[in-house]
């Protein structure tokens, strides 16, 4: 845990480790019954980091075939469909968060830091930084993130940047035409499946209409 240790050198929050069950408990759990290899090969071969930001594809037919969809679709989400996409990049710093109603589970093809929150720490769609407790996450781990954890891309902790794998019920952040919002909680709703509550200095989550509620510095994971 040699990484882990220099983060904690050089940030100013404690950062913990997703393979420390009892700080990890109310955001999720490690899985590590299930054989994720031909999910993590493929996006060794396939896919890039970009020189700047972030891409995310929510669904990989060609990851979606691999055997191991139906079997984590099977015993992890109970027969409901779900996607296989991924998400690249080289953020560092908070942004914002989001949550869906159903679990997430993320493969980390690369070590990468977490910034997590809960959702019942919202109050009338604000949010601050001091709850957010960042997780480091070591290559090769695979997480499930309850329904009710607050979070959003992982942020790089070496100057390659991160890969990891995204699964989620199948649709989740696609395109959503919103009906009328009759309560806080449905103004967060951004696509399906996806509310966010995003930092105001966050450009690109502000300009597609998310609720500008995360109060506080937008943090930076130094590494």
């Amino acid at each position: 845990m040699e990484l882990l240790e220099r983060l904690n050198q050089v940030n100013d929050m404690k950062i913990c480790s997703v393979l420390d069950r009892e700080e990890f408990k109310t955001y999720g759990r490690v899985i590590g019954a299930y054989d994720v290899s031909a999910l993590v090969r493929y996006m060794e071969a396939h896919t890039e980091i970009p020189e700047n930001g972030n891409v995310y594809v929510a669904s990989v037919p060609e990851m979606e075939a691999f055997p191991i969809k139906k079997q984590i679709e099977n015993l992890v989400y109970g027969g409901m469909p779900i996607e296989i996409g991924y998400c690249n990049g080289r953020n560092t710093t908070y942004n914002g968060f989001e949550y869906h109603k159903g679990s997430e589970i993320n493969i980390a093809v690369t070590d990468f830091c977490l910034c997590l929150g809960h959702v019942w720490d919202i109050a009338h769609n604000e949010y601050s930084v001091d709850q957010v407790q960042v997780f480091f996450v070591p290559k090769g781990t695979v997480i499930e993130m309850y329904q009710t954890t607050l979070h959003l891309s992982p942020c790089r902790v070496n100057d390659t940047g991160f890969k990891g794998v995204v699964i989620l019920p199948q649709g989740t952040n696609t395109p959503l035409v919103k009906e009328t919002t009759v309560d806080e909680e449905s103004q967060l709703l951004l696509q399906r499946n996806k509310w966010v509550i995003a930092h105001p200095e966050r450009e690109p989550l502000m300009k597609q209409g998310a609720v500008g509620g995360v109060k506080g510095p937008n943090k930076e994971v130094k590494y």
